[in-house]
């Protein structure tokens, strides 16, 4: 007997677990790239996108029950390369005035991963036809794409002033 075929459904669990997986693991990492933080507007964005993963954890989780699935994560290995990343940007760069501008710029590189797969779960939620998903990863997508803006704001205003003053120094 062959395999059913993989339908949208099936891509739209896989990448919700995909998702899943990544918020968990950047969970983990705010925590680690605030302590490292130098400055202290960049050290409050990281404290407050912690709280805020910890809401699109939940609506996530909100997202698995009206699929009426277990809500579980599937190993993303694009979020593992992209947090590693700024964990080496951590190590090469501690007590260095650019190592703040690594981190923003790690950050932003996870925050564009999530705005991507929110805005396409947020898509095909809509073709599905599932209104209370749409609702909840609309939500997120809006939190993401603010966390993206704050941090170039971030970076524009102070990180790479402050590692361009030190190279002039």
């Amino acid at each position: 007997m062959a395999a059913k075929d993989k339908d949208l459904n099936d891509l739209f669990l896989d990448t919700l677990k995909d998702i899943y997986f990544a918020e968990k693991q950047i969970l983990k990492a705010l925590p680690k790239m605030a302590k490292a933080a130098q400055s202290d507007k960049l050290r409050a964005a990281f404290e407050k996108h912690h709280g805020e993963t910890e809401g699109q954890v939940d609506r996530l989780e909100q997202v698995f029950k009206i699929l009426d699935v277990p809500a579980r994560g599937k190993t993303c290995d694009a979020i593992k390369g992209i947090l590693d990343e700024g964990t080496e940007i951590m190590k090469e760069y501690k007590g260095c005035e650019a190592l703040d501008a690594g981190l923003l710029a790690a950050a932003q590189a996870v925050e564009h991963y999530e705005i991507s797969r929110y805005g396409t779960l947020r898509t095909w939620a809509e073709e599905l036809g599932l209104p209370d998903a749409v609702k909840l990863l609309e939500a997120t997508l809006r939190e993401e794409k603010a966390t993206d803006e704050a941090l170039s704001q971030i970076a524009e205003t102070v990180v790479n002033q402050d590692a361009q003053a030190q190279d002039a120094a």
